[in-house]
């Protein structure tokens, strides 16, 4: 059996709703994702803040843990990203031969679960909005952010800086 890509690396799952923007997202068939929030919030603001916190550790991967996957796929996903973290994108945690409906029915951190589980990640943190779910075996592993703020939230963002700083050290 081959070894997945991530095996033995430094790993951080990626949710884009509720983390890089503001958790209330919606798909139209014409127009595609649109945010429905305050003027103040924006798709995608906080990619730039994400990148300057994954600068001093390159050897960070990311695996994309968000519904856009399954609506998307992995590739045009990854594109939101922009270049610099694009590059950083190895997977998903939902992939084409899996059954759909099998997945969805599963809470996110079981999903996110499974994969740390099939990929055997070095080291791993997981960024979401959504808390429910999640194993104890991720606790120690797992950032809920902020719904609205995301990763930008002065709480979150503590918090996430010295998880990432803690993973780099192994």
């Amino acid at each position: 059996m081959r070894k997945l890509l991530g095996h033995g690396e430094l790993l951080l799952y990626l949710d884009f709703d509720g983390v890089l923007h503001h958790e209330n997202v919606l798909w139209h068939p014409r127009i595609g994702a649109y945010l429905s929030a305050p003027e103040q919030y924006k798709l995608f603001q906080h990619i730039g803040l994400l990148e300057t916190l994954l600068e001093p550790y390159p050897q960070v991967r990311i695996i994309l843990s968000t519904a856009w996957v399954r609506r998307y796929g992995c590739a045009k996903s990854a594109k939101q990203l922009g270049p610099r973290l694009r590059q950083r994108v190895i997977g998903a945690t939902f992939h084409s031969r899996m059954d759909q409906d099998l997945f969805t029915a599963l809470p996110r951190g079981k999903q996110v679960w499974e994969d740390v589980r099939r990929r055997k990640p070095s080291g791993w943190i997981a960024l979401d909005d959504d808390g429910e779910g999640w194993p104890q075996e991720c606790a120690s592993n797992f950032i809920q952010t902020h719904e609205k703020d995301g990763i930008s939230h002065p709480e979150i963002l503590h918090k996430l800086k010295a998880a990432l700083e803690q993973l780099c050290k192994q």
